[in-house]
């Protein structure tokens, strides 16, 4: 009876874990981060925290050291609720690579944002480590620079 039961069983799950795998859609995940920044250029970085795991790791421009954990996140980013206008955005290029529960989404984004002395773009790279967790897709690491950095020339004394 135990064999039988085992025969039974071990296909039932080894057909679960390849349906789960052969399910995946990039697009989800490209889907998740516009949805993302769509928030973000309306001033609210909730989309971000929405879709952050609790043990999210963040670098960004700027920043002295990785940020460690949602409610560091919480701290970062909620003070500047309402503070960020974006008009629009390009997401240029998206790359979703996918293997097992985790997904990386490299894109390049350019935001214009209009200001009272003219507009402006900024150009970025970025890179989100997405994983499922508690069987959702969550951000458990992010990675923004600026891919058209100004660069400041040493003094020549």
């Amino acid at each position: 009876m135990r064999k039988m039961i085992l025969l039974v069983l071990v296909p039932l799950a080894m057909a679960s874990g390849a349906s789960r795998a052969d399910d995946f859609k990039p697009e989800a995940i490209i889907a998740l981060e516009r949805a993302a920044l769509d928030r973000w250029g309306n001033g609210d970085p909730q989309g971000y925290l929405e879709t952050y795991a609790p043990d999210v790791t963040y670098f960004a421009p700027g920043g002295e050291s990785r940020v460690n954990g949602l409610e560091a996140m919480k701290k970062l980013l909620i003070p500047i609720t309402g503070k960020v206008k974006v008009d629009h955005y390009e997401m240029i290029g998206p790359k979703v690579q996918h293997m097992g529960d985790v997904a990386v989404l490299s894109y390049n984004l350019a935001s214009h944002a209009k200001r009272p002395d003219g507009a402006v773009t900024v150009y970025w790279n970025s890179t989100a480590v997405y994983g499922r967790v508690g069987g959702k897709w969550k951000i458990i690491h992010s990675h923004w620079s600026f891919s058209k950095p100004e660069t400041k020339e040493p003094n020549s004394q």
